[in-house]
């Protein structure tokens, strides 16, 4: 078992998990049952129109990125090709909230908060415009993605802290323990 261990705050560490292989829950809507502990997700607002559409990625103060404090928070976006697997990494205190902009994304998250009731907890998303979701992690919960798909993908997120490499862990994608299958499921 590959184990990477920090602290998040006094009370939580962070551990690579041994998980069954696959892909854990499958959530198919926002407030499913087994969702890792302290993941939130919420819909969002997209207003289309005979020349694209509209989509608004946060207000902070409000909703998942109420208590995002302005000085500090950062919005950025990548753009990933399709079949590209970004995964895994985590971090000790920043919070992430993300919001598939475009395309189509296989949200991966695992739980790597030892001390967390869903420690080793896998759960997927099929995210974008089928399923404009905001996903909200905590610090500790391992997360990733692959782009499924035809089109290129493009993924806006917002966290509550300025990027600090030391906050950041990164676990590989296919690692034994974590045991995510990133093949293509319903064959």
């Amino acid at each position: 078992m590959s184990s990477v261990t920090a602290s998040v705050t006094p009370q939580v560490s962070i551990e690579t998990p041994h998980c069954q292989p696959g892909i854990g829950r499958v959530l198919r809507t926002p407030d499913a049952p087994g969702r890792i502990e302290g993941v939130e997700i919420r819909p969002y607002d997209v207003w289309p129109d005979d020349r694209g559409y509209f989509l608004e990625v946060a207000r902070l103060k409000q909703g998942l990125a109420a208590d995002f404090p302005p000085e500090t928070t950062q919005v950025s976006a990548a753009l990933s090709y399709p079949g590209t697997i970004k995964a895994f990494h985590f971090h000790r205190r920043q919070t992430d909230l993300w919001v598939p902009a475009q395309g189509i994304f296989q949200v991966a998250l695992v739980d790597m908060r030892s001390d967390s009731p869903s420690y080793g907890v896998k759960n997927t998303m099929y995210v974008g415009p089928l399923k404009p979701w905001q996903i909200r992690i905590p610090p500790g919960v391992g997360h990733g993605y692959k782009v499924v798909g035809e089109t290129a993908a493009m993924l806006a997120y917002v966290t509550n802290r300025l990027y600090d490499p030391e906050d950041e862990g990164r676990v590989p994608y296919n690692d034994s323990s974590i045991a995510y299958d990133w093949e293509l499921q319903h064959k």
